[in-house]
């Protein structure tokens, strides 16, 4: 038993296996919710339950309206994608828990919070304007032979030499 966990939770693992595991979880989840794997919708439905909670409630002809994800019932915490978020941050935090991987680490350099929040920024912007993250306009596009899917591929490539660049030369 000892060499199973250490496997499964110590030992990374081959990046053939970890894109086996992800694939299938993609065909259940579809299976399951009829809905592919995304990411950005939920963290928009969290910050609309934000706005709604401050007195903004002026939801028509807005973005939910054309494309909202919410079913008759459901709130903006308690959907299928927000509930996956959730998941997805509590596995994440379980896996490096049972793995003995966390750690709190002390802030070197200011510019490194600087650059995160920046970074997040531009992330989180360019997510909605993509329609998605890499998961929903590149992991869950590109199986489902969209055109949109490798379009987006590229300028994360572009995207993600230009921002290595702009690290090495401002935080090193």
């Amino acid at each position: 038993m000892n060499k199973l966990y250490e496997n499964i939770f110590k030992t990374p693992w081959a990046y053939w296996i970890a894109g086996i595991v992800l694939s299938l979880l993609n065909i259940l989840l579809l299976m399951l919710t009829g809905s592919t794997w995304r990411v950005t919708s939920g963290f928009l439905y969290w910050g609309m339950w934000v706005l709604e909670k401050v007195g903004y409630n002026n939801f028509a002809g807005s973005y939910f309206e054309l494309y909202g994800d919410i079913s008759p019932g459901e709130t903006f915490l308690l959907n299928t994608v927000s509930i996956l978020n959730l998941a997805v941050i509590l596995g994440a935090l379980a896996s490096v828990l049972i793995s003995s991987e966390f750690k709190w680490r002390k802030i070197k350099n200011p510019k490194q919070v600087a650059f995160g929040i920046f970074g997040g920024l531009l992330m989180g912007y360019g997510g909605r304007l993509a329609f998605g993250c890499n998961i929903g306009a590149f992991f869950s596009a590109i199986p489902s032979f969209s055109l949109h899917g490798w379009v987006f591929a590229i300028f994360m490539g572009v995207g993600g030499i230009i921002g290595s660049k702009i690290l090495m030369r401002y935080m090193i």
